[in-house]
This record gives structure tokens, sequence and C-alpha cells, in this order.
């Protein structure tokens, strides 16, 4: 027996699972599927355009985006909704998770660097905002929704029909206590690391959460990072607190740390606190600062966004973000480059989506940026890659979620707003 399919054999033999939360027909076929089992028959699945006008003004679009000298930005797929993106380690495609229901699986199948396919992946399932997806070593691709966590075995390679095999990481509600739930600050994002431990960020449901909440946050890592089993969700483990919202996360291939953005504290004015982004590298739940302070000295506690929080002091240790990006543009997800397209400079270098601001008088943002690294592994500086989605109007023409890098050294990006993913080339000038 492979280790690969160890996991798989041992939860198919297991017993059901009880998700009282779910819908009866999606749990039975939950339980369908993780006996490898047919749970619907219509073997089509619809596929989306992409060709057509709502495509050409994409495109048209995309004209207004700056770049550095040799780069080059075209549209690599329409993508409704596209938020976090999961390339696929063995062939041209990628899986993108939305705020709402579905899952995409996006497909290049000529290898032209535009996608020819893209469609629902497992619509045999109800997704609730399964915003994070990430894969395994050995190729399971993980699915973190709002609270519950899914692992598909060998998803690229059985995603043409509509059942797949699945095996339940965390049971619906079993992520956050149920109570906790809010339509703010659901979206997770993932990572699995070398140590085979599935990393989620979770979002605490408040702009600053109340005086009454911050201990039992801290313990179950709500506003912070937990890290788990990615096949029963066993020895589950906080390893950040302290954070407001992340909703963006990597880990650096030259030094196994895992990095994170942390979204800003809303009605405190258009410049302040600041965006973050974040290195974890001790053992144990390392505390970020919030909801005390944001940034390297914003105090929160006690201000009018906070008022309850009075008196409070940040932790006696606490760390501080590597990286201070402006205001209220809502720094998303992130991707260190691995490729070798792009020139030597952006080499071991992070990329950072910024989705752009709601909270500020005028809108700032919609944006990708560039954090350069030390040779300490500290991150260097930060800088402006690319930009133009928000026009000289302060209307949004895009707002960018999530980029990753595909096997070529191309950089995908996504865009929720305009429901599409881009592709980021560089050819010598």
């Amino acid at each position: 027996m492979t280790r690969s399919h160890a996991p798989v054999l041992r939860f198919v033999a297991a017993a059901a699972l009880c998700a009282a939360a779910l819908p009866a027909l999606a749990q039975a076929n939950i339980e369908k599927l993780k006996q490898f089992k047919v749970a619907t028959t219509d073997l089509n699945i619809p596929t989306v355009a992409q060709t057509g006008r709502n495509a050409d003004a994409i495109k048209e679009n995309l004209k207004r985006v700056k770049l550095p000298p040799g780069f080059k930005i075209d549209l690599f797929a329409i993508v409704p909704d596209a938020r976090h993106m999961a390339v696929a380690p063995s062939t041209n495609m990628l899986f993108v998770g939305t705020r709402k229901t579905t899952v995409w699986a996006v497909t290049d199948r000529n290898s032209d660097g535009v996608a020819d396919e893209v469609k629902s992946f497992a619509p045999s399932l109800k997704f609730s905002n399964p915003n994070g997806v990430c894969w395994t070593k050995d190729g399971f691709l993980i699915v973190v929704e709002h609270n519950r966590v899914l692992n598909f075995p060998a998803a690229e390679f059985f995603y043409e029909g509509p059942d797949v095999a699945v095996i339940p990481v965390v049971d619906q509600g079993k992520l956050i206590p149920p109570e906790e739930e809010s339509f703010n600050h659901g979206a997770r994002t993932c990572r699995v690391g070398d140590d085979g431990k599935l990393y989620i960020t979770l979002g605490q449901p408040f702009n600053v959460p109340p005086k009454d909440k911050i201990a039992m946050y801290e313990s179950l890592g709500i506003g912070g990072m937990v890290r788990m089993d990615p096949f029963d969700g066993s020895k589950r483990e906080v390893v950040a607190r302290g954070v407001r919202n992340s909703v963006g996360m990597d880990i650096n291939p030259k030094d196994k740390t895992v990095w994170f953005t942390d979204n800003q504290t809303d009605g405190m004015g258009d410049d302040i606190p600041p965006g973050e982004l974040n290195r974890i590298t001790k053992a144990g739940g390392e505390h970020f600062g919030y909801p005390y302070i944001h940034g390297n000295n914003t105090q929160i506690a006690g201000t009018g966004a906070a008022p309850d929080l009075k008196g409070m002091q940040p932790p006696a240790q606490w760390t501080k973000p590597q990286i201070e990006f402006p205001a209220h543009q809502a720094q998303l997800g992130m991707t260190f480059y691995n490729g070798k397209m792009f020139p030597a400079k952006y080499q071991g270098g992070a990329f950072v989506a910024a989705h752009g601001s709601w909270n500020r008088v005028k809108p700032s943002g919609a944006l990708i940026n560039f954090v350069s690294m030390k040779g300490d592994g500290n991150a260097d500086k930060s800088e402006v890659f690319a930009e133009g989605w928000l026009d000289e109007n302060g209307i949004y023409r895009g707002r960018p979620v999530d980029v990753a890098v595909m096997k070529d050294g191309s950089l995908l990006v996504s865009d929720d707003f305009a429901g599409a993913i881009y592709r980021i080339t560089y050819s010598a000038p």
C-alpha cells in the first residue's frame, strides 16, 4: 500500500461521520462519495464561455494595467467570482475557490497559455464559501470552506465527472463553533507545509473582537492560524494568534517559514492602520499583537474602533510585521516566486495581491506588490509591480485576489470582481 493511498483506504473503511448541519441530500452525497459510489447521474457539466463580449471587455481593461518593462498581461480564463487558486502538480490546470458555492476546474488542454475549459468541480456536493484551495505534497486537493474541510484524492485526474472521491477532514460546523459563524471574514486560505501539516487561516468575524471573545478566539485560533493533519483533522494546534483577518498565506520554499497577510481595522480614517505581511518564525503559537495593536505601532484597543478594550495592553512578547502596506488596500493572496521566467530580481521574492479599499474616501489598491527578501530570510522592501485596475475616476475595473505561479514561471492573478484570471509573462525587452 502506498503512502498516497493509505489515507484514502483508511477513511473509506472508517465509520461514517454525521454532519447534521448539512442538507440531507448533500450529506447523502458525501457518504456515497466516501465509498467511491455514484452520487449523481448527469455526466455533462456545463462549461463557462471563454469568448464573446465579456471576454473582449476584460481584455480591453487589461490595456490599463501597468507593468515593469518586458512584462505582459493577458486574459487566461473567464472564471466567475474567482478567488484563491491551486495550480495542479502534474497537469496544466488549476482549481479556483470562490466565496459562493462553486470550486472551478480550469484547464489549458493544449498548453498555449490560455484556458480552454472552465467548469465546476464536484457539483454533486454543496460547497459553502469554498475560498481556500491547496495541495498536499502527493496530489490530494484540499478545499477549505467557511466551516468545513474536505480532501479530494487525485482531483486533477478525476475532475471530469460530477462524482469524485472525498475525505471529510473537518465536518461541517467543526472548524469553528457554529455560533461564531458570520458573513464577515469567513474566507479561509490554506497551505500544506513540508511537515505534512495543513495550515488554515481563520479570520475573526468582527471589525474588532469584543473583550469577552478574545480569550476564546485565541484558544481556538480564530483571528490567527491553525494546523492539523490534512486527512483526519487530528493534532490540531494554534500556530498564530493576534491576527485580524488573514486571507492569504504561503510557505517560503527556501527556509520553510509560513508567511501571511492581514487586513486592516475599518473606521479609523483613510490612512491608518497599515496592512501587514507577517512571518511565523517561532514554534508554539506566535502572537502578532491584534487587537491591541496593528502594524508596528498603531493602537487599536481603546480607540473609537474598540472602546471596550481601553486599558488593554499587547502581550509581553508579540511579533511585528515584516512589511507595512498602505492603509485599507486589503492585501489578500500571496505567493513566493519559485519560477525561472522572471528576471533574477524577482526569484525568491513574494508577490502580494491588494484587493482594493472600500473603507476609504479616495479608493486605493487593486494592484500587485512585489516584496524582496534579505539574505537572513526577512522581508526587504515592497514595491508596486502591477497596477491599473483602479481607474482615474476611482472606479474599479478589477480587484485582484490571489497570485499563483504556473509551471512555466508565468504568474496568474485572480479577480473576483471581473470574474477572470490573468496571466503575466516576461520576455526580455
